[in-house]
């Protein structure tokens, strides 16, 4: 089988169905868990941080930065495979500008809003439905770049 690489696809070749995939639910719903409870959501934790008071916030984003690092080389050296069986594939992409802008969106968007996007699910599951606003733009935006991005600084 010809492996073929797109960008922005799921390299994934065997389809899990719907009973396969609860296990992604099991592990959302836990992350949503730690989430709360390490106060990663709290947009007061998000404003400490982009106001320079609290190293909480950078704690947690170093611990998770050297966690990938090491489980991205431990993967690499020992050739791991996915729960299906199929080879993990690491694609290089080459640098472009629109990575700065986008960056740049992205980290204005999280210091509006107070939440990053893997946490807005977890604050709409912790009560607060005003981020329901933000998830849809955050879908608007995405939609809207998938429109424009070949016409966008490479």
């Amino acid at each position: 089988m010809e492996n073929i690489v797109e960008e922005g696809k799921n390299n994934q070749a065997t389809s899990e169905g719907f009973i396969g995939n609860l296990k992604y639910l099991a592990v959302g719903v836990l992350m949503g868990i730690v989430f709360t409870k390490s106060e990663i959501i709290s947009w007061f934790r998000i404003q400490e941080m982009f106001r320079l008071q609290s190293f909480h916030m950078y704690g947690v984003i170093g611990t998770a930065v050297v966690v990938a690092t090491i489980s991205t080389l431990l993967i690499k050296k020992f050739k791991i495979k996915t729960i299906s069986g199929e080879d993990v594939v690491f694609d290089t992409r080459p640098f472009n500008k629109g990575n700065i802008i986008g960056g740049l969106m992205f980290g204005f968007g999280w210091a509006l809003t107070g939440a990053c996007p893997g946490p807005l699910y977890a604050l709409v599951g912790n009560g607060f439905f005003v981020f329901v606003i933000a998830i849809f733009s955050a879908l608007l935006g995405t939609y809207t770049y998938g429109l424009l991005k070949d016409k966008l600084p490479h």
